[in-house]
């Protein structure tokens, strides 16, 4: 039988029987036929990435969609209709729509291909008693591997020998500090994590420092990677809201077609017409109903929502993605480096003895005091703090040159708090013999040093020194004594012990880390020196942020690693209304039933002791509660997450190329305030959409209508096929698009996401396209008549129809440009291009009336001035209508307390 075992089984089991379920041996490896058949059962160490379909075939599937095959029937029909103009421009606009869905999702879809870089191409292996550079993906279970500092992991390996061994698991479990390593088993009676399992190096993960020797236990889609691999082929990006918006726009606009095509064929038979020539008739104002220029307007729309992006530091991959950020109504975010700087920094010292020293100002550099009883201290005024501060600095293996961090942000805060007491760096003065790192089991890391012989307290033979730090109930049972404030050293009681334990609680309270200090000659024997707490300061513009969604109704979750009470109050330092009632636990959720987490995570503000792998738990939470979700992430391990969620967040700084492949939007800066901006910039644009349909809808329906009356009552067409060509033209054209680009509205994006499940064309949506249509009709038709008074139709009829038609056109494009305010407080001049758009169109049309070529073409003649003040004057009332309609629609808004966008 070939052995094999799970990386959850092979943490507890001792090295010896890890060895002889794997059947291997460390001394001399595997040999070859045995690797043979290995490879046979679990074949290469490599995900099978399934062979893609076929770009065409990818290309096709664009037009799979309501509203596109909506298109292309009526492209279909007019043909059949000899249209072919109307066939043309639909065509266009559903092979620009499908080409650039096509863009975007081809590039979407790379996050598979990404998992592939974190195999390395070569490892070294141990077989027949040699160590030879062998190809990782031929590596199986039971193969000896060595690794040491530079090298990435090649395959999930069970550690039996480790030296100093720390890996960068950062992109496996998105925590930057690195994870030191040992071969002991861990406890049966321990749940699973793989972001603390201290014996296992997984495959991707890179060594920091020092060597090892492990056993393979899992290659390929076995690896804990692989079941990443599994989860992001089975886990669907779900359809955008505004996906699911068009699709059910186009099944509607399909029904409207259909009862045009049904209404005009009944009225047809009823005035004994040819059925025949009836349905002619009905299905030509069926396809003209049809707003080709829709998608198109909705792709520029989006897209230059994308540019607006970028020019706010974040990408966004999908061009839905913008909108959908409009309807997030809850974001989860991770703590470090989003909502906080990533850049620890000492708050306070507090001495063993008791007293406590506040450290001022934050980032790698000096500016910045510690203070004691409102003075600043410098150099060794109270020797305890600077004691503190010493072993800090001794106990550390980073660097700050230039006001720029090379190691832990940690470490860097331990030498900012020296800098800031102007000591000099003490480790000048000491010699490194030993130094054992911090791990998650003794959870403190020391320094054993001696003497150089320029230290000041240099004597010959002076015993060897241990610089100590760590977790603070750890350190302390290395601890024997305690400094006093003048620096005695005297016996540490239980009374004491219990004494800094309460100084550390405290300073958890306050959302410090706190770090234990201690110093002596002997483990076991040494002398506590204090505390020191650290933060991770807030980003500047965290809280602003926090406060604007959360008065536009979007929840904010806080995600991170640490203590419930650290955590509780960082996120009442970013401004979340959190208390301890509102925070849950990973180990709560991993408890947990689905039902369960469902039933509470709506009421959670703070997630602590959290990890990559509970957050699918928290998106499929809040998604069966209807949410429309967005995570943030940077691990390869928050790639499932990040695919799962309506909006998936990577971060560009500290993110892996997984994760930022997975997301559908990348913060470049990795700042919460962008992910605000983004959710603002979206909020707009579904609203700049649905001007743009009730303006095309009006227009069309005006068009359709005026057509069908005079169908009806037998009267000469009141427009030629050239000039029903220019206004179809101003429908789908330059008006009509720069809807799409009305610049952001401030009062928009203060209201509630919008409901996903609303249909974008609403009651009183209807009703404002249906008032402006009739309007549009009645003027129109009433220059018809007035004009048509002898009976008979001339050019002058037809272009005073016509010009009439488009100017009512231009004041219904002015009153769409918002749905609520007026146009005196949307201002005339603040989009530009639409200004530039109407500009045109009336210039267009005044030289289709007086440029003689084009009056041959459209069939026009020229007018006189008082005409174009009498059509001036009539289409403006399409304005002044809908202005008192909203000024009506405001009124009620302030009698009531609802909001207003819900009544549009």
């Amino acid at each position: 039988m070939t052995p094999k075992l799970l990386s959850r089984d092979a943490a507890v089991l001792p090295t010896d029987d890890v060895i002889t379920k794997l059947e291997t041996n460390v001394e001399f490896g595997l040999n070859q036929i045995e690797v043979e058949k290995r490879q046979a059962v679990f074949g290469s160490n490599e995900f099978d990435v399934e062979p893609d379909a076929p770009l065409w075939k990818k290309y096709l599937e664009q037009f799979n969609n309501h509203f596109i095959l909506l298109l292309l029937g009526s492209a279909v029909v007019s043909v059949f209709m000899k249209q072919y103009d109307d066939c043309i421009s639909i065509a266009m606009a559903t092979i620009l729509v499908a080409t650039v869905g096509f863009v975007q999702e081809y590039r979407s879809e790379k996050s598979l291909q990404q998992l592939s870089k974190l195999v390395p191409p070569t490892c070294h292996c141990k077989r027949d008693g040699k160590v030879f550079n062998t190809l990782a993906k031929n590596l199986v279970p039971g193969d000896v591997v060595e690794v040491s500092t530079g090298d990435r992991i090649p395959a999930d390996i069970r550690l039996v020998e480790a030296i100093d061994l720390e890996l960068d698991e950062s992109s496996f479990t998105g925590e930057t500090q690195s994870c030191s390593k040992n071969v002991q088993e861990m406890s049966s009676q321990t749940p699973f994590d793989v972001a603390r399992c201290s014996n296992i190096a997984f495959m991707g993960t890179l060594v920091r420092s020092g060597r090892g020797i492990g056993i393979v236990i899992a290659t390929g889609s076995e690896s804990e990677f692989g079941e990443i691999f599994k989860l992001m082929k089975k886990e669907e990006a779900p359809k955008t809201p505004l996906q699911k918006s068009m699709d059910k726009l186009g099944k509607q606009l399909s029904m409207y077609s259909l009862c045009i095509i049904v209404f005009i064929m009944v009225l047809g038979v009823l005035q004994k017409r040819r059925w025949l020539d009836m349905f002619t008739i009905g299905v030509s104002l069926a396809v003209a109903a049809i707003p080709e220029g829709l998608p198109v307007v909705v792709t520029v729309t989006l897209a230059l929502g994308v540019m607006r992006m970028a020019r706010r530091r974040a990408i966004v991959k999908r061009l839905p993605t913008v909108e959908t950020l409009g309807c997030a109504t809850v974001v989860c975010s991770d703590k470090t480096g989003t909502l906080t700087k990533n850049e620890m920094t000492v708050g306070i010292i507090q001495a063993a003895s008791g007293e406590h020293a506040e450290v001022t100002g934050s980032g790698y550099h000096d500016k910045g005091n510690v203070m004691y009883n409102d003075q600043a201290i410098v150099g060794y005024t109270y020797p305890l703090f600077t004691k503190i501060a010493e072993i800090g600095v001794v106990s550390n293996s980073s660097y700050i040159i230039n006001g720029r961090l090379i190691g832990q942000p940690t470490e860097g805060a331990l030498l900012v708090a020296a800098m800031k007491l102007d000591i000099p760096d003490m480790r000048e003065y000491y010699e490194k013999i030993e130094e054992k790192p911090f791990n998650s089991i003794r959870k403190w890391s020391y320094v054993r040093c001696m003497y150089k012989d320029n230290h000041p307290d240099y004597t010959e033979g002076k015993e060897q020194l241990y610089f100590m730090k760590g977790a603070v109930e750890q350190v302390l049972e290395q601890c024997a004594y305690y400094y006093s404030f003048d620096m005695h050293v005297c016996p540490l009681t239980e009374a004491d012990i219990q004494r800094q334990m309460q100084y550390s609680y405290n300073l958890g309270r306050q959302g410090l880390r706190v770090i234990a200090m201690a110093v002596g000659t002997k483990l076991g024997s040494l002398s506590f020196a204090g505390l020191m707490g650290l933060v991770d300061p807030p980003r500047p513009a965290a809280r602003d942020a926090v406060q604007k969604l959360i008065e536009s109704g979007v929840s904010i979750k806080m995600i991170t690693g640490d203590s419930r009470e650290t955590a509780v109050a960082i996120a009442h330092a970013v401004g979340l209304r959190a208390h301890e009632s509102r925070a849950l636990s990973g180990e709560q959720i991993e408890r947990m039933i689905p039902s369960e987490l469902q039933k509470v995570i709506r009421e959670i503000s703070v997630i602590y002791r959290a990890n990559p792998k509970h957050k699918l738990s928290i998106i499929k939470a809040l998604q069966s509660c209807g949410e429309v979700v967005a995570m943030t992430g940077d691990g390869v391990n928050d790639a499932v997450a990040l695919k799962r969620a309506d909006i998936g967040v990577a971060m560009g700084k500290i993110g892996t190329d997984v994760s930022k492949e997975a997301a559908d939007m990348i913060v470049l800066d990795d700042d919460f305030f962008t992910i605000m901006s983004a959710v603002e910039e979206g909020k707009c644009i579904f609203y700049n959409i649905k001007n743009f349909v009730r303006f095309q809808l009006s227009t069309s329906i005006s068009a359709l209508s005026l057509i069908t009356l005079a169908t009806l009552f037998k009267l000469p067409n009141p427009l030629n096929a050239m000039q029903i060509l220019w206004i179809n033209i101003i429908m789908d054209g330059p008006p009509a698009q720069s809807l799409g680009v009305e610049p952001v509205d401030k009062d928009v994006m203060k209201k509630p996401p919008r409901n996903v499940n609303d249909s974008m064309i609403t009651k009183n949506l209807v009703f404002s396209i249906l008032i402006s249509a009739f309007l549009i009709v009645l003027g129109t038709f009433f220059i018809f008549w007035r004009e048509m008074s002898d009976g008979k139709v001339t050019p002058r009829d037809t272009t005073m129809t016509f010009t009439c038609f488009v100017f009512f056109d231009m004041f219904n494009a002015l009153s769409c440009r918002s749905q609520i305010k007026s146009i005196a407080s949307v201002g005339l001049f603040t989009n530009r291009m639409f200004l530039y758009a109407v500009i045109g169109s009336v210039l267009g049309q005044m030289a289709v009336i007086y440029f003689p070529p084009l009056q041959a073409i459209f069939q026009t003649e020229a007018l006189y001035f008082t005409d174009l003040i009498l059509l001036t004057g009539l289409a403006s009332t399409v304005l002044i209508v809908d202005e008192m309609r909203k000024f009506f629609l405001r009124r009620r808004q302030r009698r009531s307390s609802s909001n207003i966008y819900s009544l549009i």
